[in-house]
């Protein structure tokens, strides 16, 4: 992966601190061992409203969840997305029709293709990177 796309600093503090507090966590369950449940939880320990998005529609950390992030009734800023590469394109797609401000796939999710659409349609996005990981070092 070009280095540029993964160290834009100044992308990943405008959509921590300037962005906006409302963050659909794609993946999210209540499976403790999993990291979007422990990201999750920094993500509100620092302010941020997080809505859970899964098959499941779980409640997690006491917001409701949704099936996807059509299904969710109000504006999502940012979306941190805990799927596999093989899948994150679409969730990238789906964030940009659903009018989120922000992208943001986790640690070992990498899709090149989908960084230049979501960017061409733009939309800021960070990839390969952990939000529970950057929000301290702010």
């Amino acid at each position: 992966m070009d280095d540029a796309l993964r160290a834009d600093e100044s992308a990943v503090r405008r959509i921590l601190t300037g962005t906006g507090d409302t963050w659909a966590v794609v993946g999210l369950s209540n499976n403790t061992a999993r990291a979007a449940y422990g990201v999750a939880g920094v993500l509100q320990r620092f302010g941020k409203r997080v809505v859970p998005v899964h098959p499941k529609a779980e409640t997690v950390h006491g917001e409701h969840g949704y099936a996807s992030l059509a299904d969710i009734p109000f504006p999502v800023d940012v979306v941190d997305v805990f799927v596999n590469s093989g899948l994150a394109g679409a969730v990238a797609d789906e964030a940009v029709a659903v009018g989120a401000k922000a992208v943001w796939f986790q640690l070992g999710v990498v899709d090149e293709a989908a960084y230049a659409r979501t960017r061409a349609a733009g939309v800021e996005m960070v990839m390969d990177r952990c939000p529970a990981i950057e929000i301290p070092l702010l």
